[in-house]
């Protein structure tokens, strides 16, 4: 019995081991729920880029989430659920789908998703925050990094 615990023990820990060598370290869940991400971008990254112009930081949280926890500044917010999404989302780019957009929400996981869906949509330049405002297995987040955010 001993043996066939240190047995199933080693075997576990050689298949974590290789997961986490095979997403260099990543989360594994993050790792499966953005495949096919391309681009991604740590918070800092994202406020240095929005704010100088280089790309358009858009909050895709819920409005409720947006009053309890304020926004990145400089961001938009856009509730990810509008129908209109992908249409508002143009009218923020000017009609542009190749304008260099970052989306961020609380740990990461909309994001990513949303990210996918955007692509599938025909916008070539969408990246991911995936730390989100609240931190995630990518990094710590917006909120906890100490980065403004707009409570209006």
């Amino acid at each position: 019995m001993d043996r066939r615990r240190v047995l199933i023990g080693a075997g576990a820990l050689a298949l974590v081991g290789g997961a986490f060598a095979a997403t260099e370290g990543r989360n594994l869940f993050y790792s499966a729920l953005s495949e096919g991400v391309d681009q991604q971008i740590d918070v800092t990254t994202a406020h240095t880029m929005a704010s100088a112009g280089e790309i358009l930081l858009i909050d895709i949280r819920r409005p409720d989430e947006w009053a309890a926890t304020g926004s990145p500044v400089p961001s938009h917010r856009l509730d990810m659920r509008r129908e209109d999404f992908a249409q508002a989302l143009l009218a923020l780019t000017g009609g542009a789908t190749d304008t260099p957009v970052a989306l961020i929400c609380a740990r990461g996981v909309r994001s990513s998703r949303l990210t996918n869906q955007l692509v599938g949509a025909g916008f070539t330049n969408i990246m991911d925050v995936p730390e989100g405002m609240f931190g995630s297995g990518a990094g710590p987040g917006w909120i906890r990094e100490g980065l403004p955010v707009d409570r209006s």
